[in-house]
């Protein structure tokens, strides 16, 4: 039977873990409000960003014979090389939070090296980074503190590598990948492939009523500025709208351990009883064998 000691030592234990999960849920609740408007506003801004290119670059290939001359939109066949940027949490406690991404990591990569083409990959985020470096994965570069707090300047720094190879051949793609935010209790996968910028968004319209009034001669050279504008705030909507999916995941995460912490509690409290009772039966009969022994 066991001891009553040890089954109170258990059931304190419990309840002590269940206070520390109820309150991690409650700071996680209040930390996903905050940042699940920053993530919506955004939105807001990445939304206009991609209208802007996609006008400028669609006038450029309606306009010129040849389409777009510029890098970021062409179509390369034959990739060498592509960067594959990742974003995980610095903190677990975050149910398949992290574990999701890599595993989209992890397919790609396979996907691209059976094609013989070579991976850069660059981690955000201390999970992902310490997972890849246990398994003996090699990191072309990493952060470990920025996916935790994220800031504009530091993504840019982190993604202007990438712009930059790209610009110059050094390699053929990028990619970001992370676990976003899509409701308050669904998180969403992206794997998106930024550059090259997707062309096949950008019609000819006639009819269309223009957001912008550009010189023809200055559309190349605004839409190239604007390529690096896109692609910065790419990564760093990444980091804003993962760090929101993230206290999202351990909000769920926390309040499904408060809940398996008091059915516990339960279970225990009733073991204890049963484990009491059965104490109390043993002296009984004892004390009625002394009894019965004296007659």
């Amino acid at each position: 039977m066991a001891n009553l000691k040890d089954i109170q030592r258990q059931i304190k234990s419990v309840s002590n873990t269940q206070k520390t999960t109820r309150a991690m849920k409650l700071v996680s609740t209040a930390k996903l409000r905050r940042a699940e408007e920053l993530a919506r506003r955004s939105r807001l801004y990445a939304d206009k960003m991609n209208q802007v290119i996609a006008e400028i670059a669609g006038r450029i290939k309606c306009s010129k014979i040849g389409g777009i001359d510029n890098r970021c939109f062409a179509e390369i066949e034959n990739p060498k090389m592509v960067d594959i940027v990742f974003v995980t949490a610095d903190k677990g406690l975050c149910g398949g939070f992290n574990i999701q991404t890599i595993k989209a990591v992890k397919k790609l990569i396979k996907e691209y090296k059976d094609k013989n083409v070579k991976v850069r990959l660059r981690g955000i985020g201390k999970k992902g980074v310490e997972f890849f470096k246990y398994n003996e994965v090699e990191l072309f570069d990493s952060v470990v503190d920025l996916s935790s707090k994220p800031e504009k300047v530091r993504a840019d720094d982190f993604i202007a590598t990438s712009i930059e190879d790209y610009k110059d051949g050094k390699i053929d793609g990028l990619h970001i990948i992370y676990n976003g935010f899509k409701n308050m209790m669904t998180q969403e996968l992206h794997v998106s492939k930024i550059l090259p910028v997707d062309t096949e968004q950008f019609e000819c319209g006639e009819t269309q009523s223009s957001m912008l009034e550009i010189e023809a001669q200055d559309e190349e050279h605004m839409l190239d500025s604007l390529v690096n504008r896109y692609v910065e705030y790419a990564m760093y909507y990444a980091l804003i709208d993962s760090v929101a999916a993230e206290h999202s995941s351990r909000m769920q995460a926390m309040d499904t351990a408060t809940n398996n912490a008091k059915d516990m509690v339960k279970g225990l409290k009733v073991k204890f009883n049963k484990a009491r009772q059965a104490a109390i039966t043993t002296e009984l009969i004892e004390i009625i064998s002394g009894v019965e022994s004296m007659k």
